[in-house]
C-alpha cells in the first residue's frame, strides 16, 4: 500500500480557494481500497470524508490569505515527515521560495513527487527561472498550453489533466425560486454573476459599469457577486464598488457573497447567466473553476477572448467577447437577456462540455493510474 501526501494549503471550510478545493474533491472520489493510503493536511477533521482518508490536522486557520504562520506549521509538518511517504503531491503554485525549502529540506530519494500545476505564471517568470520551479518526478498540467510551454523549454516528464470537479455537486437544480428567496432575488428577476476577483484579473470595473448602464434600463436586472475578499486591497477595491453603486441608487440590486457561508453550486444556480470578462490570467489558474462550475450548472457563460481560455470555449458552449470592451460584455448579457432559448441551448452545450473533459470522477481513474506507476 502507497502513503500519499497531498500537499495543500489547509483542506478545511471556507471552500474559496480553488487549489484546496480540487484536492478535496480529488481525495473522496479516489478508488483507495487496498491501493492507497492518503493523507490530507487539514484544520481540524472533517466528518464528510471517507473514514480510510488520515487526515493530518496540521494548520489553526484556513480563511483568506495563506498567511505565514500556517506556511511554517505545512513546511515543518513536511521536514518532520519527509521519508514517510512514498509520494507527496503538490497542489500549489510553485514560487522561487517554497521551490528551495522543497528541493533542500523536504525532497529526498524514497518519496516520488508530483506537481499539479494550475498556472505557470508567466507574469512573474521568466522561462528559466520556470523550469527551474519544476522540482518533481513528474509533472501534472491543467492545459495543453502550459504542457506545450514546459514542452518547449525542454521539461520531458510533463503530461496534462484537466481539474476535475463534482458533476453531482455542480449541476442545474429545480428549485431555482426557493435559492433565489434565500439570496433577496425575485422569480423575474434577471439575475447576473460574477464570481472572480476584486483587485486582479481586470474585471470588476468593465462587470460594474456594464451592470450599472443595463440596470438603469431594465429594472429587472440584478448583480450577485460571489467574489472573496482576501486581503485589505481586496476590502478597499470593495468599498470603492459598494460606492459607485449607492452613488448610481442601484446597490439594494446587487447582492454579495463573500463570508464563505454559502454553496457555490447555490449561487450558480441562483443566477441566469455567469459572467467571467477577464483582462488577464495572472495568477488565475489556466482553467478556472468559477468558468466551468457554472457551465456545469447549465448556465450561459461570457468571456474574454484570452488564448489560454480557448481551450475548454466555443460558439456552442459559450459567448466570447473582446476583452476590456464593456459595450461588447453589455450587447452579449442582452442577447441573452432577451433570448431564453439561446441561454437553453448554451447552457446544455456547457454540461455537456463539462461531463467530457471535467467529470472528478474520471480525473481520479487518470490520479490513480499516476499513483500505480510513481
Amino acid at each position: 500500500m502507497k502513503k500519499i501526501l497531498l500537499v495543500t494549503r489547509p483542506i478545511a471550510p471556507p471552500w474559496d480557494e480553488a487549489s484546496k478545493n480540487f484536492a478535496y474533491y480529488l481525495a473522496k472520489n479516489l478508488n483507495l481500497s487496498n491501493q492507497f493510503e492518503l493523507h490530507l493536511m487539514t484544520r481540524g477533521i472533517l466528518p464528510e470524508l471517507p473514514k480510510q482518508i488520515i487526515q493530518e490536522s496540521i494548520y489553526t486557520a484556513s480563511q483568506n490569505d495563506f498567511a505565514f504562520s500556517q506556511k511554517i506549521r505545512a513546511l515543518l509538518f513536511q521536514i518532520k515527515h519527509k521519508k514517510a511517504f512514498d509520494i507527496a503531491h503538490y497542489f500549489f503554485t510553485p514560487t522561487k521560495l517554497n521551490t528551495f525549502f522543497i528541493k533542500n529540506f523536504i525532497k529526498n530519494s524514497k518519496t516520488k513527487s508530483i506537481q499539479t500545476i494550475a498556472t505557470l505564471r508567466e507574469d512573474l517568470f521568466s522561462d528559466e527561472e520556470i523550469k527551474k520551479l519544476m522540482f518533481s518526478d513528474l509533472i501534472v498540467t491543467y492545459s495543453d498550453y502550459a504542457r506545450h510551454k514546459l514542452d518547449m523549454m525542454g521539461i520531458q516528464n510533463v503530461t496534462r489533466i484537466y481539474p476535475g470537479i463534482d458533476l453531482d455537486k455542480y449541476k442545474k437544480q429545480e428549485n431555482a425560486t426557493a435559492l433565489r428567496k434565500n439570496y433577496n432575488f425575485s422569480p423575474n428577476d434577471f439575475v447576473l454573476n460574477f464570481t472572480g476577483e476584486y483587485t486582479r484579473l481586470g474585471a470588476i470595473d468593465n462587470v460594474i459599469e456594464s451592470f450599472i448602464a443595463l440596470a438603469k434600463k431594465h429594472s429587472d436586472i440584478k448583480l450577485s457577486l460571489a467574489v472573496r475578499v482576501k486581503n485589505e486591497r481586496d476590502a478597499q477595491k470593495k468599498e470603492l464598488v459598494v460606492s459607485q453603486l449607492k452613488k448610481n441608487g442601484l446597490f439594494n440590486r446587487v447582492s454579495f457573497h463573500d463570508n464563505g457561508k454559502f454553496q457555490m453550486s447555490d449561487i450558480y444556480n441562483l443566477c441566469d447567466i455567469s459572467l467571467f470578462p477577464v483582462q488577464n490570467m495572472y495568477g488565475k489558474f489556466d482553467v478556472p473553476l468559477a468558468a466551468i462550475e457554472a457551465m456545469a450548472c447549465e448556465k450561459p457563460l461570457i468571456l474574454s477572448d484570452l488564448p489560454i481560455l480557448k481551450e475548454f470555449t466555443n460558439k456552442k458552449n459559450s459567448l466570447i467577447i473582446k476583452r476590456d470592451s464593456v459595450s461588447e460584455l453589455s450587447s452579449a448579457i442582452l442577447e441573452l437577456y432577451a433570448n431564453k432559448q439561446k441561454r437553453k441551448e448554451i447552457g446544455i452545450e456547457g454540461r455537456k462540455f463539462c461531463l467530457e473533459h471535467f467529470d472528478i470522477k474520471k480525473v481520479a481513474e487518470k490520479y490513480e493510474k499516476i499513483y500505480n506507476q510513481s
